[in-house]
């Protein structure tokens, strides 16, 4: 039997990253907060995250030389949305981003040095060790401002008033046991996305059956379903895609850390045949969707013993040496034998290399029209330099990056254009943010930058 309140002020649903900076905020300006987690453990989506953070004109570039601001980081947004995002809350998340910085090293975050990643023109991607931020959250909520968490406790049910529309309770259930809690002040949805719901998979994204399934195991799309009932709008959810650079293994073995982005240092990607099939700088949301149509809907990604040299230990994308360890990585002393260990035609694969290098010399590259590492960014190296190696790689629906529409104030949005005063939507659940495509670190970014706004928003109703 569970110890659960007869009401509350603050419900937050879900305890990924977002949900955690939701119920800190509220807790910390006053409100009673109680997190309600439908798992046997914290972490969500968040915990399987590589820690990246998408933030712009830090003093961490500063000292790498690294010339970026908000206007950079804004345009670099709009682009990868393709025209969908809804540009208030890309403003806001400008507004918020150096700031939100500031605040997780108060926290005594520590970040890597910056990388150059999935849609950024300049390097901006923070990495820090994700599972000690939610550590660092989950003390200060439990330990210094008392908000009560329980385990294995779906929400599966809002209940408003008839006449307002305000939610003033949930109804839940823990195991067998159904329970209602009366809520005072808000619900804040942080329930993510549906990863794992085959059937809204089937509905919103059926162009990526063939994706490798991975993401946190509750996100089955209950924010939405709630959303839904109560009349809420939906945003992006035509253009769910999944990530390219899924190892897949990944689809069987448990574990983490199976996605690998050797192309953004300066490989290439061929298919089964051997060949090129795409420009690789372009966002691992668009790479996937093109892996999805290749033979078998796989890639290998190519590099040699340079980029290998170069990789950062520890940053999980791009920490290539450790996936050699665990037996990932193909590998052949020349290109022919790396063919040879990827199955296709050592003729192909020579050839497609061959003609890759000689582009990159001559600093035109017709076949897809490359030029970059990344967005524009970089110069591309060629292959030249033995041993070399081959990640294979799927498209895998980590995250689905669409959901309940929002306002600033991550206040879901009814059908007809009006908030819902006391109900909120972040982290993953929230659409209207990524459009089209998606930059690395913007996920992350936004689950503390809304889960903030919503927390702080909640307590002062």
């Amino acid at each position: 039997m569970l110890n659960v309140p007869s009401e509350i002020d603050v419900l937050v649903v879900g305890a990924g990253l977002a949900g955690y900076c939701a119920a800190y905020e509220a807790s910390l300006h006053g409100a009673s907060v109680l997190i309600c987690e439908k798992l046997a453990q914290a972490g969500g989506s968040t915990a399987l995250s590589s820690g990246f953070f998408a933030f712009s004109g830090t003093d961490l570039q500063h000292n790498q030389g690294i010339v970026d601001n908000g206007d950079m980081l804004l345009r670099d947004l709009i682009i990868a949305g393709g025209g969908l995002s809804d540009p208030s809350i890309l403003q806001v998340y400008i507004d918020q981003q150096l700031a939100t910085y500031d605040w997780l090293k108060t926290l005594g975050m520590t970040f890597k040095a910056v990388q150059l990643s999935s849609a950024q023109s300049v390097p901006r991607t923070h990495p820090l060790p994700i599972q000690m931020l939610m550590d660092t959250l989950h003390s200060k909520l439990v330990n210094e401002l008392g908000v009560q968490l329980l385990y294995q406790t779906s929400v599966c049910q809002l209940l408003p008033d008839n006449n307002t529309g305000y939610i003033n309770g949930v109804r839940c259930q823990y195991l067998n046991e159904q329970f209602t809690i009366k809520v005072s002040k808000g619900v804040i949805l942080a329930t993510g996305g549906f990863s794992r719901s085959e059937a809204m998979l089937k509905q919103y994204a059926p162009s990526q059956a063939e994706g490798v399934r991975y993401g946190g195991q509750g996100n089955t799309g209950d924010g939405i379903h709630m959303g839904l009932a109560l009349g809420a709008e939906l945003k992006d959810m035509h253009v769910v895609k999944g990530t390219f650079g899924f190892h897949p293994k990944a689809a069987t073995d448990p574990g983490e850390n199976w996605t690998k982005l050797p192309v953004y240092r300066g490989g290439i990607a061929v298919n089964k045949l051997g060949q090129r099939f795409m420009d690789e700088s372009q966002s691992y949301k668009l790479l996937g969707d093109c892996t999805l149509q290749q033979p078998g809907a796989i890639a290998y990604q190519v590099f040699d013993q340079a980029i290998m040299d170069d990789a950062p230990d520890g940053v999980p994308p791009f920490d290539f040496r450790s996936a050699h360890r665990r037996g990932l990585m193909l590998y052949g002393n020349t290109i022919a034998e790396l063919a040879v260990a990827i199955g296709c035609d050592p003729i192909e694969l020579e050839s497609t290399v061959n003609r890759y290098n000689q582009a990159i010399v001559q600093g035109i590259e017709p076949e897809f029209n490359r030029s970059s590492l990344s967005a524009g960014f970089g110069i591309c190296p060629t292959l030249a330099q033995p041993p070399y190696y081959a990640y294979p790689s799927a498209s895998g629906i980590i995250a689905t990056y669409c959901g309940l529409a929002v306002d600033t104030q991550a206040r879901v949005l009814h059908t007809n254009g009006h908030a819902f005063e006391n109900l909120f939507a972040v982290g993953e659940v929230m659409g209207g943010f990524h459009g089209n495509s998606y930059m690395t670190g913007t996920a992350l970014g936004k689950c503390v930058i809304f889960g903030r706004i919503a927390g702080q928003t909640v307590s002062r109703l």
